[in-house]
């Protein structure tokens, strides 16, 4: 399996102010979308930081040679971007607090992390989830990036941010992966990855959902529900839209860019340059 790393990765500053809060109902006033969104929102600070700790702790086995010198740098802006992306959700998760809502999935997911320290899983293992769990959130960056109906009628602020993160998202979906296999992770041990990571983003992400729609007190309104089956199971539903790129991960011979989606990334960042700044371009090799 050969290593692709050749995307640049630039660490960005999102201009976007969320400190005079959003509509309660701030995805085209429908409270199933809406919800569904800050829960995955709610996931991140935790859920990042994770990433971040998994891949520096799985690349001090890297070997510190000449043909691993892109990948490490790669590395340094991959921990750039998650982190950034950590913040802004903090910010916004902050807002979602005043409107009432709780986050659990913060807790159920640093309850799960602990768990592993305690129980001293190995490096290649805490790996393999994290790359599974960067092909979701890449797979859903894809979806909101080539799909903008998605994300029609939501708030500005919001709708910016869900698709910067989108973008960086894109960006640097390969470089979890590819120190995985550097380091000699094999199918079997992806798959375990896979496995647990969708089993517990399933559960969490339907928790935290119905949580939300409990305390916007609409959870027992047939229009959240009919919104919801649109949402997923509609013509162009998250269901169908999704299926297929997460079922191309089951292949032996997967690599994340073999969907070459640069292109949505490059025409949103043309089209939004006044949306952020450049903090750091990429590291050189």
């Amino acid at each position: 399996m050969s290593v692709n790393t050749s995307t640049p990765l630039m660490v960005r500053r999102l201009l976007v102010d969320l400190s005079q809060g959003f509509p309660r109902h701030w995805l085209a006033g429908k409270p199933f979308r809406t919800q569904y969104f800050n829960a995955l929102s709610m996931s991140f600070p935790v859920g990042e930081q994770e990433f971040i700790d998994s891949v520096r702790e799985a690349a001090q086995a890297l070997p510190d040679s000449p043909e691993n010198s892109v990948l490490r740098a790669m590395i340094q802006d991959f921990v750039g971007q998650e982190a950034a992306h950590r913040r802004v959700h903090d910010l916004y998760n902050a807002e979602l607090e005043k409107q009432g809502l709780h986050n659990h999935w913060q807790h159920w997911s640093g309850n799960l992390i602990a768990l592993g320290h305690q129980h001293k899983v190995p490096a290649m293992r805490r790996l393999a989830v994290t790359v599974a769990l960067e092909h979701y959130t890449a797979a859903m960056a894809d979806l909101t990036l080539r799909h903008p109906p998605l994300l029609d009628g939501a708030e500005p602020s919001l709708q910016t941010l869900w698709r910067w993160h989108a973008v960086e998202e894109t960006e640097h979906k390969a470089v979890a992966f590819d120190l995985f296999h550097t380091l000699g992770g094999d199918y079997r041990a992806r798959m375990r990855g896979y496995a647990f990571a969708m089993l517990h983003l399933t559960l969490m992400a339907t928790g935290q959902t119905i949580n939300n729609l409990w305390h916007d007190r609409v959870l027992f309104k047939p229009g959240t529900w009919l919104d919801a089956a649109r949402f997923f199971f509609g013509r162009y539903g998250l269901v169908w839209l999704s299926t297929g790129p997460l079922l191309a991960y089951l292949r032996r011979d997967f690599h994340p860019w073999q969907h070459d989606n640069r292109e949505l990334a490059e025409q949103w960042l043309s089209g939004n340059s006044e949306q952020y700044t450049v903090v750091r371009g990429p590291r050189t090799a």
